[in-house]
């Protein structure tokens, strides 16, 4: 009996020591996974490594590890085995049938499979026909989902030891963590790359290069930080979509300057309907000019977001690839942040060109104001000074002559009044004496007075800088213009005021409407304006009134 007893407490005491033993390898393992994840290895290498431990720790001769995909299949990322299978990383696997990855998938709990005898699907017939006879599995979560699975197989009809999913699970825990490590690593290198390139196109919008430049720039940098075939900038103009920048392509590019129908379905014909960001993963029911091109190239996967200059829809930027895969999800929110550049590159150098044309509108107008005053002096009051010379000269030698000089000294004092009144209509046509002595409250009153229409005028201002009360005199005498000889208006009211560090002058009237801003006067007050930093707003809907108001900031 006593015999007995030291027997059953010798196999126990092995029993305690083998599984001490076991437990022992077990941390040694975790613990050399942990330095490899700790590490910041490439995730093959971790996969690699993690398959090679644990096919050693619970002793089965083969370990794979497997990543979920969207479309209903699993990828293998890494694997481990004494013998040859058809489970090699990059392939994938439908997840047909009870298999241990469907299992684990399903039910998010580790899994055992006793047996592949009767069970169907892709992965089943691999199993068997590489002889493994039992298998099992534990899923990997990342970030509190089921991202995907590790199964462990024994080889013919070898049975799987009791508690040896737990074992598994224990792994899995490491290798979710590893993976989140990677996928924040990788995401951080990603952030900072496309933050550097965000970088270089504001450098280029900010030293005002030419549109051109930064179209192609940003095509470039687009399909670098997003690894696509392809990306292009398209403008909207005429019922055309014209290609004006592309970046590096496999193929041979299009020529730019390409132009493209924008009639069909098509996803550059959805972002011209609508002004929205489109995705266009299968573009084989797709129809017009870019889905014969996408086509003709193999384009497979493709978004595009809109440009949007001045609240003017203006092109596209399009990203496209030959991929199997679609692009990511995050594709159309990564390129808003480079379109948004190429807007402002557009309207930086639209700002521009507008600003060359109005300087050279108000260079035209001075030259064209000096001719004026050039031709109206030679035509009227230089003549008239001319002739009163000549005929004091005339009155001087019949006094010589002992005549009477009294007719010719007439004549010449005509003459000079009527040179004098000449004179003052000549300045008055450039700025009238009373904006001088009274300023802005004065003229407008004056203004008003001459208009045949009757005026309400509430000018709440004092004196202004010359300039500024110039500029604003202008405006009402030109709107003023405009409610006398077309508005057909009851009545109109001139406001005047400072708002907001700023001169606004409104002028209203109950008139038809219907003027136009591109008339030559309101160009003109436009330029005028803008070139004191100011704006003007001209509203004149047909039968509503028109309004016309000028802001103009206050120097200083």
């Amino acid at each position: 009996m006593a015999f007995t007893d030291i027997g059953e407490r010798l196999r126990a005491d092995r029993a305690l020591h083998e599984r001490d033993e076991q437990l022992a390898t077990q941390e040694e393992s975790l613990l050399r996974i942990a330095a490899v994840v700790a590490g910041g290895a490439a995730s093959a290498e971790v996969f690699a490594a993690v398959a090679r431990e644990v096919s050693q720790v619970i002793g089965l001769p083969m370990v794979v590890l497997w990543r979920y995909d969207a479309e209903g299949t699993a990828t293998v990322i890494g694997e481990w085995s004494e013998r040859p299978h058809p489970f090699v990383v990059g392939s994938s696997w439908p997840l047909e049938g009870p298999t241990i990855t469907g299992m684990v998938r399903a039910s998010g709990r580790p899994c055992r499979l006793d047996g592949f005898a009767d069970v169907p699907g892709a992965i089943a017939g691999a199993a068997r026909a590489t002889g493994i006879g039992a298998a099992v599995g534990a899923p990997i979560v990342v970030d509190g989902r089921i991202w995907g699975a590790m199964s462990a197989d024994a080889y013919d009809f070898e049975p799987l030891a009791a508690g040896i999913e737990g074992q598994l699970a224990e792994f899995t825990a490491l290798v979710g963590t590893a993976i989140s490590t990677a996928l924040s690593r990788e995401a951080l290198v990603d952030l900072a790359g496309e933050q550097a390139a965000l970088r270089r196109v504001a450098t280029l919008v900010a030293r005002q290069s030419a549109p051109e430049e930064v179209h192609r720039v940003v095509a470039e940098e687009v399909r670098k930080q997003l690894g696509t075939d392809g990306v292009g900038i398209m403008r909207f103009s005429d019922g055309v979509a014209t290609l004006v920048a592309q970046s590096q392509t496999p193929w041979e590019p299009v020529p730019e300057g390409t132009p493209f129908s924008l009639e069909g379905d098509n996803l550059i014909t959805s972002v011209f309907r609508t002004g929205q960001t489109a995705r266009l993963d299968d573009w084989s029911d797709a129809w017009g000019d870019p889905a014969t091109m996408a086509r003709t190239l193999g384009i497979r996967s493709s978004v595009a977001t809109p440009i949007v200059v001045e609240g003017r829809l203006w092109g596209t930027v399009v990203a496209v690839s030959r991929q199997p895969d679609p692009l990511p999800a995050d594709t159309e929110s990564r390129m808003g942040q480079f379109t948004e550049l190429v807007a402002t590159a557009i309207s930086n150098a639209q700002a521009r060109a507008e600003l060359a044309v109005s300087r050279a509108r108000l260079a035209a107008a001075a030259d064209d104001e000096r001719r004026r005053v050039v031709r109206d002096l030679h035509d009227g009051a230089q003549q008239r000074l001319v002739h009163t010379v000549v005929t004091l000269q005339l009155a001087t030698g019949a006094l010589d002559r002992g005549e009477d000089p009294r007719p010719l000294l007439e004549e010449a004092l005509a003459q000079a009044r009527e040179a004098n009144v000449e004179l003052r209509e000549l300045a008055h046509g450039i700025l009238p004496s009373i904006l001088a002595r009274g300023g802005l409250p004065a003229a407008v009153q004056t203004l008003a007075s001459r208009t045949p229409v009757p005026i309400d005028a509430d000018l709440s201002v004092g004196r202004l800088p010359a300039a500024l009360e110039a500029t604003a005199y202008f405006v009402v005498a030109e709107a003023l213009t405009d409610v006398a000889k077309h508005a057909h208006a009851k009545r109109a009211q001139v406001s005047a005021c400072i708002e907001a560090g700023s001169l606004r002058v409104e002028i209203r009237d109950d008139g038809v409407g219907g003027a136009r801003p591109d008339g030559t006067g309101f160009v003109g007050l436009g330029d005028r304006i803008a070139a004191m930093d100011g704006r003007l707003r001209i509203e004149s809907p047909r039968g509503g009134g028109t309004v016309v108001a000028a802001y103009i900031p206050l120097p200083g």
